[in-house]
Formats: structure tokens, sequence, C-alpha cells
């Protein structure tokens, strides 16, 4: 190879012209806007950027179809997946072919303008096609030397002389065996390296990111300099399936890469994904003869394995017979993490666990949320401010105490108490939980929180960044009764209140809480002493 592989289709995109942009945004200003939330402004990027050479903006439903059956466009170029702008925002709906429509962030900045040339529904979605012309890319305010487009990258390997380079992409830090793997394959093709991680999405709502991404930094020092390049691809996240890797094929290919290094990431068993593993759910897809259209040369990651006798990673189709084996499943990879406890040195590097650690660090230095639940009456709240108080004297992290009705009067005092309102109060309770739990504080929280989903959705919110335990305070409504001061449920049950919880509406008990107390037959002590055990046996009190 003389020179570095031409872009899809002979010529790179740029749907960016700086001498309209300034047009462009105020003719903005009269048109109807569309606000694109982190995945939407990932797939714009690598329009605008070019990474989707030939696409100059988003497919029509005929253009989906046809991709979708025959994987083709109007050309006859060969593509895997569509590539669309969904929305559920009732201006999408509004819409018709020839307007023009102003796309932008969370924020109101301006990225770019879609002339709508198709619009239809699929479900609660809108779907819109058309042409884009960019203003700006999404603003990054993180890790900026680190981001190139294609153009940018493809001007750097030219100055550096660099005819063939292989690309690694992933979502997942890169241990010993995928390391040894990515030099070999660029040592034997005679190739540079670019190191491509993904990192399109909400860099907020994962908390992982800037861990993953410096350990690449840690880990670019190990790799040789004058032919190795690190760059963060904003490239939105897909499962997992052979189209998909057709598409990375492509953007490969646009960012200047004419081969491709695909698998390895980690699997529950102990091993990693095989390149050949991405193609099984379309088994019927010749997979080298549509990456030979693509002009890209897919290089399968194999199942590696540790020989301890010969102190390096190995295919296992390679492992000389009678060789030991030395293997770390990823879950007891995850265990060992949060436990605190040491992974073998051959299985990843110093550099890249100190970072891993620091952004994921052991359970009894996470934080986590305690989700009281139960009848007005139960002793949710004497509970919460007892278990507060013996977190704080312990010491260690913040501790805050969201009970019921200090949020309802600081936080939702415009609610009231239909189910709508409840389930919004409950929801904000949640949000600032995961807020505190992210930045690894103690949230403690009182509600009654009467409804199963609206509970499920919070500990999803926040297992997603750290700890949940739900507690299920399981007081009798006899004994809540019995200890009604302000006489709530005399008032409700004589019709006075409405849609009381417990009386005329609905509690729905826990399905599977962390743990179960009855105040009638528990004293304080001797609940928050339970509460403690639980917290120590899961790991988040040492």
């Amino acid at each position: 190879m003389n020179q570095l592989i031409a872009p899809y289709g002979d010529a790179l995109v740029n749907l960016i012209d700086p001498a309209k942009s300034e047009a462009l945004k105020q003719e903005a200003l009269s048109l109807p806007s569309l606000d694109l939330d982190w995945w939407q402004q990932c797939e714009l990027e690598m329009l605008m950027t070019g990474a989707y050479s030939p696409l100059t903006g988003y497919m029509t439903r005929a253009q989906c179809t046809q991709v979708e059956t025959g994987m083709q466009l109007d050309d006859g170029t060969f593509w895997p997946l569509p590539i669309t702008l969904g929305s559920r925002q009732k201006a999408a709906g509004e819409l018709k072919p020839g307007d023009r429509v102003a796309l932008r962030d969370g924020e109101g900045f301006m990225l770019a303008v879609l002339t709508i040339s198709d619009v239809w529904q699929d479900n609660e979605t809108w779907h819109l096609g058309g042409a884009v012309e960019g203003v700006a890319l999404p603003p990054h305010p993180d890790f900026a030397n680190l981001r190139a487009t294609p153009a940018e990258l493809r001007a750097l390997f030219a100055r550096r002389g660099w005819r063939r380079v292989v690309a690694w992409q992933a979502r997942q830090p890169m241990h010993r065996a995928l390391f040894e793997f990515c030099l070999k394959s660029a040592i034997e093709n005679e190739a540079n390296l670019l190191l491509h991680p993904q990192v399109g999405g909400d860099i907020t709502d994962a908390p992982g990111y800037f861990g993953l991404v410096r350990s690449f930094l840690a880990i670019r020092e190990r790799f040789p300099a004058a032919s190795t390049q690190l760059s963060l691809l904003p490239a939105p996240p897909r499962e997992s399936s052979a189209r998909a890797l057709l598409l990375r094929a492509i953007v490969a290919r646009n960012h200047g890469c004419g081969l491709l290094i695909t698998g390895g990431e980690h699997l529950p068993d102990g091993n990693f994904r095989r390149g050949e593993d991405l193609g099984q759910p379309h088994a019927d897809l010749p997979m080298s003869e549509l990456a030979d259209k693509i002009g890209v040369r897919l290089i399968a990651y194999p199942r590696m394995v540790y020989v301890e006798d010969r102190a390096e990673y190995l295919p296992e189709s390679e492992v000389p017979p009678g060789s030991r084996l030395l293997t770390l499943s990823g879950e007891e990879f995850q265990r060992r993490m949060q436990a605190g406890l040491k992974i073998p040195d051959w299985y990843s590097f110093p550099e890249v666990l100190a970072e891993l650690h620091r952004q994921n660090p052991p359970r009894e230095r996470q934080g986590f949320t305690v989700f009281f639940t139960g009848l007005s009456g139960a002793g949710k709240s004497t509970l919460a401010r007892a278990l507060a108080a013996r977190l704080m004297e312990m010491g260690g992290r913040c501790v805050t105490l969201l009970d019921g009705d200090i949020v309802r009067r600081h936080l939702s005092s415009e609610l009231g108490f239909s189910k709508a309102h409840r389930d919004i109060n409950v929801r904000r309770i949640g949000f600032v939980a995961s807020e505190i739990t992210k930045n690894r504080g103690i949230a403690i929280c009182a509600p009654i929180a009467p409804y199963r989903q609206t509970r499920r959705d919070v500990r999803a919110m926040i297992e997603a960044v750290g700890g949940f335990v739900e507690i299920h305070v399981a007081t009798p409504i006899e004994t809540c009764e019995s200890r009604d001061r302000k006489g709530l449920y005399a008032k409700a049950r004589a019709g006075l209140i409405p849609e009381f919880t417990g009386v005329s509406d609905p509690y729905e008990a826990p399905e599977r809480p962390e743990l179960a107390l009855d105040t009638s037959s528990l004293g304080i002590d001797e609940a928050v002493q339970q509460i403690l055990l639980k917290l120590e046996h899961e790991g988040y009190l040492r």
C-alpha cells in the first residue's frame, strides 16, 4: 500500500461549511427546533464529520427499507444499517417534507439545520429523513486533545508518513491479552495502530467514562510512541451484531484505517469475545465478502489464554499440549474489583487497574442509598433519622437524609397528593439520591412510595451509579393507625382525605426488598442494628 486508504465512497464528507454557519444560525432563529439527546448528538457528529461517508444526511423511509432488506444505498453502494433521526417530541410530528428544522443540544446550542424530505411514524417515534447542513460539532469540554475528526486523523497520518493503519475500537478497558494482541496485529501486518475507543454517550450518566479514558492514557505509554495514536470516537452505543461490525468497518476506513480488529469484549465465562462471534446473530451474512466490499480487512480476535509455562498470552489454538493455563472470569474480575482484592499481574497492568479502582472503588467506598418504604406511621422517618445519626457517628462518608416531609417542604411544595403527584415526588427523591450516590455519599430516603413500578424505576436509576438497599417497614396498618397523632387515618376513613395510602389508595408491598422490618415488634435500636448488619453483609460498611 503506497498511500493511505481512500474514504468510503472515495470522498470524505464534511457537512460543516464555516462560510455558511453564521447564515444558518440567523435562519435558525425563525425555524422550529428539535433538542437532541446525547445518542442523537453522537449520531449527528458522525454524520457531520464524515465518519459515515458517503452519507450527507438522514435516510428516508424508502432508503431505510432498502438498507434493511438489500443493504445498499440508492447508488448501489453497500451499507449495513439505517441512519435516521427519531424523535418523540411533539414538534417532530408537525413537520412535513420541505420544512427546515434547527437541531440543537439540550442547552439550545445550535448544531445543524435539517431539510426534511420524509417524515414517518413508528409506534410513538417520529422518524425524519433529509439533508443535513452542519453549523458546529457538539461541545466536548473533556479530553479535547484526544478528539480528532476523520479529516484531522488523516492529515496527521499523512504528516507522519503512515500508509497502513489498523484500528481497535471498543468500549472497555484494555488489559494484557488485548494489549498483546493489538501489538501483535500491528507488527504482523506492518501497520501503525489507532486506539479508537468508542465514547459516545452522556458522560454525566456514565461514571466509568473518565476512568476508561484515563486507563487508555495510561496504557498508551506501553505502545511504541512512533507508531501508535490514541483518539476518542464519538460513536453511539449499539448492540454487538454483524451489521454493526460492518458499520464500524466503514467508520474505520473513513478515519484512514484499512484493517480493523474485531472482538475482544470480556465475557462472564472468563474468555473474550472472538471476532467470529460477532457474526453469529447473522450467520447468513458473508462477512468476508462484505468486508471486501467495504475495503477493510477484519482481524478476528481469537480465544486468548495465559500460558503460565511461557508467561505469555497465546491464541487457544496455538497452546502447546500439557501447558498450564490461567484464566480469570469476568464475574470474578468484577468481584475482586468491588471487594478491593488483588488482580493477578498476568491479567492486567497496575496503571490500568489504578485508574479503574479510582473510578470504581470497592463497595465500602462507593456511594449508596437506603430507601425506606411503608405506610404512614410505620416508623420510616424515625428509623431513617436514627440510621443517619449512627452513620454520621461512624464517619467516613457524607450522609444526607431525604425524609418525605422534608422533601415535601423544600423540593415538592407545589405538589398535591394525587397518584401522579406522589409519583413525581418519589422520582424527585430518587434523582437527588442518585446524585448523592454517584458522588459517593450516603442517601437515606423515607417516603411512603406506595407504587412498585416507581420504586423499580428509582432502583434502576440509583443502581446505575452505586448501591441501593430497599427496606420495607412492614408495620401492620392497625399499628400505624394507633400511632396516628395527626388523625390522618381517621380523616381518610371519614372520606375527608381522598386517595390516602392504605385506606382509599393501595400500598403495593415490595416484592424482594433487601430487608423487611416490623416496628410493632422491634425497638428502634434493634431495627437500626439489623440495618447496619445488612449494610455490612452487602459490603457497604467495614
